[in-house]
């Protein structure tokens, strides 16, 4: 069935509900509104108000709520609005959320689930268009994840909700629209912290995630008008890592780029490139390279082309792997 992103999400969690009466979705505006950018449209109507909750208009409210949920029993999945509102909420998911497991010992669960769009392209204001990933990837006790298709994000939000360990669930919203066809009755052909060969190369491999991945795609085709065979890999889990599947790709084509939204100080470029120097060392045919955001807040919408990676960027990149 042909569907669009934000519409597959919408079904993964209506299955969820189906599937399971303790899920329960948490975040400002998720009823009656259906949220934002309509994720959740008509599933409080189906399902109540009970289970579909209009919060306070505050994110560690909100998640602490859900917290406490989850150690009650149930399977809470917060919205949060925006990328950029998630910082309120900072304290409770790396202090509280990411080490109850770890603290109790293993006794105590936290089957939690939060929900961020993140990533720039739509033409926002301030606070609507952060990349901030690394900060959760770099926590010990939570799940990391971002589908960059409708079937992986169906598929996905579906693993995520059913594990007993907390997931930060990223959607990238400038793919909220991407439409595509999407097996509604089949099971996930990937478990959720595999990458994704998305397509075979000899030359370079391609690394990104989120709503990088269509750019790369775009890039291997010019790439193969040119003469040049790029194997692109959708990373999907941003912790744990599928260094394995990474690391197999080098092996074979000897170059590496990795692409990401986020600023490439710092960011999870750095731990890759880090962890295939390890593992390929003498595979790498010329030094890992990284194109992302550039190291400034996030720019204004009229200019934040300029600051998203393209394909011309990923290209040149590639190029500069091919004369090493």
């Amino acid at each position: 069935m042909i569907t669009t992103f934000a519409a597959a999400l919408n079904t993964g969690l209506r299955r969820a509900m189906d599937d399971d009466a303790k899920v329960v979705l948490l975040g400002e505006d998720i009823g009656k509104l259906g949220g934002v950018f309509r994720v959740t449209d008509t599933l409080q109507k189906d399902f109540g108000d009970n289970r579909v909750i209009d919060t306070p208009l505050a994110e560690s409210g909100i998640v602490g709520t859900a917290f406490g949920m989850a150690l009650r029993g149930y399977r809470p999945v917060v919205e949060i609005q925006f990328d950029g509102f998630v910082y309120p909420a900072f304290d409770q998911i790396v202090s509280q959320v990411a080490k109850i497991h770890y603290r109790t010992g293993g006794k105590v669960t936290a089957p939690l689930t939060i929900r961020i769009p993140f990533g720039g392209g739509i033409g926002a204001v301030e606070h609507h268009s952060e990349s901030p990933e690394v900060y959760f990837a770099h926590t010990a006790g939570l799940r990391v994840v971002t589908p960059s298709t409708p079937s992986d994000a169906y598929s996905m939000i579906r693993q995520a909700i059913s594990l007993d360990d907390p997931v930060v669930f990223f959607e990238p919203k400038r793919r909220y629209w991407d439409k595509a066809d999407v097996d509604f009755e089949g099971e996930p052909d990937l478990p959720l912290h595999k990458a994704r060969v998305c397509t075979h190369g000899t030359d370079a491999t391609v690394l990104a995630y989120g709503g990088t991945v269509a750019t790369a795609l775009t890039a291997a085709k010019i790439a193969a008008e040119e003469g040049h065979s790029l194997e692109v890999i959708d990373l999907r889990s941003l912790s744990p890592i599928d260094v394995d599947t990474i690391a197999d790709s080098v092996d074979k084509t000897g170059r590496l780029v990795i692409v990401h939204e986020a600023p490439v100080f710092a960011g999870l470029g750095a731990e890759i490139a880090a962890r295939v120097t390890e593992r390929c060392f003498y595979q790498l045919e010329a030094p890992v390279l990284r194109v992302g955001g550039y190291d400034i807040p996030y720019p204004p919408a009229k200019l934040e082309k300029h600051h998203l990676p393209d394909p011309d960027r990923i290209l040149a990149a590639v190029d500069r792997c091919l004369a090493a």
